[in-house]
C-alpha cells in the first residue's frame, strides 16, 4: 500500500522526527571538537565537510529515494502543523552557537594551521546549509519567518538572498535572463562569478523599483539588501570588537565558502532546462519539469526536502513537509550532496548531466539554456534538430 491509497485518518508521517536531523547538521563544528577531544583524531575538526561530502552521499546511496507523498486530505494539517515550524526555527540558534563558537575558537584555540583549515571549512559548511533555512522560511508569509530567514543569512553575508530568489530566481527560473540558473555546457567554476555578481545586481534593481512604487529612495530602511546586510555589519563588527581583527578574516572566508556552498546547489538545480515562450515573447509558467528532482532519502531530511525541487517551483510557498513526488521528472541520480562533488569536476558533470538533459529534451537542442560560449561547440557535437 502506497501513501497516496491511504487516508488522511490512516496515514502518519514516518519522518515526523527525523527532520529534527535538520538541527543536528547545524551543530557539526561542536560534535567534531568533542570528538577530537575525546579521540584526538585531527580528522574530527574537518567533521562537517566529512558528513556532507561522506556520510550523507553513502547514506543516499544505502537507503535510497522516497517517492511517497501524503494524500491530498492530509495536506491542511500538516500545513497547519507547528510542529514542523519549529524545527526550522530551533536551526537558526543552533546555527548562530557553532558560528560563534567557532569564531572564538579560530582566534583563542591555539590551532595549527591544519586545524584552524578544518575549523573554517566546517564553520562554512554550517552557515551555508543555513541558508536553506533561510530559504525555508522566506518563503513563507509570516513576518517572524521573514525576519528569521535574513537573521539566518547574516553569518554568511548573504542577505541579498532574500529578495533575489523570491522575486528573481522565481520569475525568471529556467530562461537565459536568469543568474541562478546555469546553462547546458557552463562549469560551475564560470557559473560561480555570473551567479554571485548578476544576483547582487538582480536584488539591488528588484528592491529599487519596488520602493521607488513607494514613493522611497533605493537607501533607505525599508530596503530589504540593507537591512539583511546591516544585520551582518552589525554581527560581524560586534565579534570584532569581542575577538579582536583576527576574528574578521576567518568570518569572511567562512562567508565566502558558505555562499560559494548554495551556488553549487543552484548549479546543479536547473541545469540545461529551460522555459519556452509563447507566440507573444512571454515564457510559459514555471512547471515541475523545469527543475531537477532527487528523492533521495538522506539529504532530503537534512534538507527539508530541498530536493523536491519541482514541487516547490511550482508551488513556492508550500512548506518542506508537503512537498510532493512527481513522475516523468527529469531526475538527478544521486543527491544534493553527491551532485556538489560532481559538479566541482566539469567533465565529470558534463559526461553524467549532459546526456540527460538532452535526453530530458528529445534531443532538441533548440529546447535547451546552452551556454553562448560554447553553442556552436554543442550544437556541432550533439546536432541541431528542432524536431
Amino acid at each position: 500500500m502506497t501513501t497516496e491509497t491511504l487516508s488522511a485518518a490512516t496515514w502518519t508521517d514516518k519522518k515526523r522526527y527525523v527532520w529534527l536531523l535538520g538541527i543536528v547538521v547545524m551543530a557539526l563544528p561542536l560534535y567534531g571538537y568533542g570528538l577530537y577531544k575525546l579521540t584526538g583524531l585531527e580528522l574530527f575538526w574537518w567533521t562537517t565537510p566529512l558528513v556532507v561530502y561522506g556520510l550523507i552521499p553513502l547514506l543516499d546511496r544505502l537507503i535510497g529515494e522516497d517517492e511517497s507523498n501524503p494524500p491530498d486530505e492530509a495536506m491542511p494539517g500538516l500545513i497547519k502543523d507547528r510542529f514542523y515550524r519549529y524545527v526550522v526555527y530551533l536551526a537558526v540558534p543552533v546555527q548562530y552557537l557553532s558560528f560563534v563558537w567557532g569564531t572564538w575558537m579560530a582566534v583563542h584555540g591555539n590551532l595549527a594551521w591544519y586545524q584552524w583549515l578544518g575549523l573554517l571549512t566546517s564553520v562554512a559548511m554550517t552557515s551555508g546549509l543555513a541558508i536553506n533555512v533561510s530559504h525555508e522560511l522566506g518563503h513563507q508569509t509570516a513576518g517572524f519567518d521573514r525576519w528569521l530567514a535574513k537573521i539566518a543569512l547574516a553569518p554568511v553575508m548573504y542577505g541579498h538572498f532574500y529578495v533575489e530568489h523570491n522575486r528573481g530566481h522565481h520569475v525568471r527560473v529556467a530562461t537565459p535572463e536568469d543568474p541562478a540558473t546555469s546553462r547546458f555546457g557552463e562549469t560551475f567554476y564560470e557559473f560561480l562569478p555570473r551567479c554571485v555578481v548578476g544576483s547582487i545586481k538582480s536584488a539591488w534593481d528588484i528592491e529599487k523599483r519596488r520602493l521607488q512604487r513607494q514613493g522611497r529612495g533605493a537607501w533607505s530602511i525599508h530596503n530589504d539588501n540593507l537591512q539583511a546586510w546591516g544585520m551582518t555589519v552589525l554581527l560581524f563588527g560586534a565579534m570584532t570588537v569581542w575577538l579582536g581583527w583576527w576574528a574578521l578574516p576567518f568570518m569572511l572566508l567562512q562567508a565566502a565558502y558558505g555562499a560559494s556552498l548554495l551556488e553549487s546547489v543552484n548549479y546543479l538545480e536547473h541545469y540545461g532546462l529551460m522555459r519556452q515562450k509563447r507566440a507573444d515573447g512571454s515564457y510559459e509558467r514555471c512547471q515541475p519539469e523545469h527543475s531537477w528532482n532527487s528523492n533521495h532519502t538522506a539529504t532530503n531530511i537534512f534538507l527539508y526536502h530541498l530536493q523536491r525541487h519541482s514541487d516547490h517551483h511550482a508551488y513556492p510557498t508550500r512548506p518542506y513537509q508537503v512537498l510532493r513526488n512527481f513522475d516523468d521528472l527529469p531526475r538527478l541520480p544521486n543527491g544534493y550532496a553527491g551532485m556538489i562533488l560532481l559538479a566541482y569536476v566539469p567533465p565529470l558533470w558534463f559526461r553524467v548531466m549532459d546526456p540527460k538533459v538532452i535526453k530530458h529534451y528529445g534531443g532538441n537542442m533548440s529546447k535547451i539554456n546552452i551556454a553562448p560560449r560554447v553553442r556552436d561547440r554543442m550544437l556541432a557535437k550533439y546536432g541541431s534538430a528542432t524536431a
